[in-house]
């Protein structure tokens, strides 16, 4: 773990940011009192170094940074690596670069070794650079004599729910995980893995203690949906609880997610992704000074430069089959280029891409994290589960979906399993390409070996639905040990 504090302190020269910046905040039309994902963060090398807020004004500027570090770390889990990887690792995507010397066939192929370098550079590193960030803010807040308490406890709120996002992912991808709870690398550099199940509790008890402190609103993000609030850690805690099988629980935080008032189903599809659209919980701003502008970074990736050029990554041929006639989500989410006489469909969620950008243009769209849907989705499993009123509320929520789709509502049988089966086929396609959801869906139901050796023609072991340790992690820690079939 130390080599990641090393590499976090690699990261960024903050003056020449901090000059950059600044100078660019009147043309952009932004205000300094109004705290934005653009404002200067504060330097990664003090965020990894105990130290107490003097101001509000500092210890929201430190979080700020963690947010633009997320979505602005190119090729992160957080700007488009999980979307990419996992729709790779599971039946959505092909990557178009098919060498074999190349890192992403590999996750395509479920064939991984511990050497790729992805696994260390788009998941470890930027996951736990995270979580050591808002450790130190953790540390920061604690020690501070001299911020208001209001400050105080929303941003421990903030940094607790970002640490468990960050958990989450990680103990879905690697398993059995280290787990960070300080800044003091003595204290973490020769930590061993711990159990998934300890991983969770600490997940959920983060995520409550924020739901308690997190303000209700946006006006942590000026009105925006950047800066994660209550409701975004009521949605990740009925996630939660999904992946672990509490249904009444799962249920319960879905239900005050969707009841809140504040968010509905956008009935056009094309404003999904938008900036603030209706749907979102949580987005994340992308930064006008780096190299997507005003694009996505997942949409400067995934959208080709225009319709004869190659795509990075093309949908399925398996997920392109799945969708029911008349789904207007196959019209507006999906599109197409042809290179040499082959026509490839790609993601196109968002529909800003490289060409599209500007360092001047407007923020069309942001980083959609969370959205209403998938609280419709997590309800409706629960329900269908043994939750609340059961398969009868789980096929109304269901419906909720297909009908924003331009779908009729479910006429298929209304036993369990049959159900269960509808809301696994509504997720795969209302979240394809979309933060791995497939490829973690398919783990967490059990049907992955199978769906995946039958799409992919090839045998798929159960020890691949791991990714593997990172060799230099093991080399840097000998209590670390590797998940098996590597």
């Amino acid at each position: 773990m130390k080599r990641i504090i090393n590499r976090i302190h690699e990261l960024v020269s903050y003056k020449s940011s901090l000059r950059l910046l600044l100078a660019l905040l009147p043309i952009f039309g932004l205000s300094a009192s109004c705290r934005k994902i653009l404002e200067v963060p504060l330097p990664i090398n003090n965020l990894t170094t105990p130290q107490a807020f003097s101001t509000d004004v500092e210890a929201n500027d430190a979080m700020s940074g963690v947010y633009y570090q997320m979505i602005n770390t190119n090729g992160s889990m957080m700007s488009y690596a999980m979307t990419t990887f996992g729709g790779m690792s599971a039946d959505e995507l092909m990557p178009f670069n098919q060498n074999a010397s190349d890192v992403y066939i590999h996750f395509q192929e479920n064939d991984l070794t511990s050497s790729n370098a992805a696994i260390i550079q788009n998941f470890w590193t930027p996951a736990y650079s995270t979580i050591y960030k808002v450790n130190s803010i953790l540390e920061g807040l604690n020690n501070s004599t001299t911020i208001s308490d209001s400050a105080r406890n929303e941003l421990i709120g903030e940094a607790k729910f970002v640490r468990a996002f960050c958990n989450f992912y990680l103990v879905n991808l690697f398993g059995e995980v280290p787990l960070i709870t300080s800044i003091n690398w003595r204290n973490t550099n020769l930590l061993s893995r711990s159990d998934s199940a300890q991983i969770y509790q600490s997940i959920l008890a983060d995520l409550l203690d924020a739901k308690g402190k997190m303000l209700s609103d946006y006006s942590a993000g000026g009105g925006q949906r950047i800066v994660p609030n209550k409701w975004a850690a009521t949605a990740l805690l009925a996630r939660v609880y999904l992946f672990m099988g509490d249904w009444q629980n799962a249920k319960l935080q879905a239900d005050s997610v969707i009841s809140c008032g504040l968010y509905s189903l956008a009935t056009d599809l094309k404003t999904v992704f938008y900036s603030n659209s209706s749907e979102a919980i949580w987005q994340l701003q992308q930064s006008l000074l780096l190299i997507s502008r005003s694009a996505t970074p997942e949409g400067y990736q995934l959208i080709p430069r225009n319709k004869t050029t190659f795509p990075f990554v093309y949908l399925t041929t398996s997920l392109l089959n799945s969708f029911e006639l008349g789904d207007n989500r196959k019209l507006m989410w999906i599109d197409s280029t042809k290179y040499m006489g082959i026509q490839y469909y790609y993601p196109y969620k968002y529909q800003i891409g490289r060409s599209q950008a500007s360092i001047t243009g407007p923020y069309i769209e942001y980083y959609m994290v969370l959205r209403l849907a998938e609280q419709y989705l997590i309800r409706a499993e629960a329900e269908a589960n043994g939750a609340g009123n059961g398969i009868n509320d789980a096929i109304v929520d269901l419906n909720y979906i297909r009908s924003r789709a331009n779908l009729l509502p479910y006429a298929g049988p209304v036993d369990q399993n049959s159900v269960l089966n509808a809301i696994f086929h509504e997720r795969q396609i209302e979240f394809f390409s979309e933060w791995g959801h497939r490829w973690l869906d398919l783990k967490r139901t059990g049907q992955a070996v199978t769906t995946l050796s039958a799409a992919k023609k090839i045998n798929i072991l159960s020890s691949s639905l791991l990714y593997p340790i990172p060799i230099s992690e093991l080399q840097a820690d000998p209590n670390l040990s590797q998940n098996p079939g590597y």
